[in-house]
């Protein structure tokens, strides 16, 4: 497996295909060492388009992915009518074989869907703003499917033992869903640990998405293959991807 690219287990259709990438085998020089995608980091333009470049050609990509401009939204684009320009969205749906989702993460959580048959899939940027305003709900309503013939994916974010959240980060889940509760945990600074695995799943499985798997990557803690916002503060980007034949 190429050091560039995470190893996970997740059964899909046939002719669908995801990715995640690392920050290893790219050429961005530190802070955004090696392989950030993120134009919007810092890092230097050349540098960027060379690991997009790099990207495209380790997968054999049929098309650019579909970049996003990400702002802890709700919006989902439409990437079968909505593929040119700057698109600001936090999610993307597809049905036609030659767009890629892809959501970019430095600690937020990614999650991919792709549907039973293979006909649909989409990628969705899901930190706790987004998982409180309903940016997985609003994801698999545009795929215009039940949530029990999906199957999802969660990708590497930060774990409840690094993310130490306030009280209005707990409230924004609890209000809605008193059982969300249970994936906060008090620490000794008045604070929080909060469980975004928890949380997504809770928010899956309320829509009817029960096959998930993933949730085991923390950012913050393995720095060798993870870029980490909370830990670094500046730092690149990893990206999720799916697509289909």
């Amino acid at each position: 497996m190429n050091e560039s690219l995470l190893h996970f287990d997740w059964r899909l259709p046939a002719g669908v295909h995801a990715a995640f990438t690392t920050r290893a085998g790219g050429v961005s020089s530190s802070p955004w060492d090696s392989f950030n995608l993120a134009t919007h980091v810092g890092d230097a333009p050349d540098d960027v388009a060379a690991n997009r470049e790099q990207l495209k050609k380790l997968l054999g990509l049929p098309a650019e992915p579909a970049w996003l401009n990400q702002v802890h939204g709700t919006t989902v684009a439409n990437l079968d009518s909505e593929t040119q320009g700057v698109i600001t969205a936090d999610a993307a749906v597809a049905r036609q074989a030659e767009c890629v989702c892809v959501v970019m993460v430095a600690d937020c959580m990614p999650v991919l869907f792709a549907s039973q048959d293979g006909r649909r899939i989409a990628a969705a940027h899901a930190g706790w703003r987004g998982l409180a305003a309903g940016v997985l709900e609003q994801t698999v309503a545009a795929m215009c499917v039940r949530g029990d013939v999906l199957t999802a994916w969660l990708g590497p974010a930060i774990s409840k033992e690094h993310f130490e959240v306030g009280d209005e980060v707990r409230a924004a889940f609890v209000e809605a869903d008193p059982g969300a509760a249970a994936a906060f945990v008090g620490n000794e600074r008045g604070k929080y640990q909060a469980d975004l695995v928890t949380l997504a799943r809770r928010r899956l499985a309320a829509i009817g998405v029960t096959d998930v798997s993933g949730g085991e990557w923390c950012t913050f803690a393995d720095r060798e293959r993870f870029y980490s916002h909370r830990r670094d503060g500046q730092g690149g980007r990893m990206a999720a991807l799916i697509w289909r034949d």
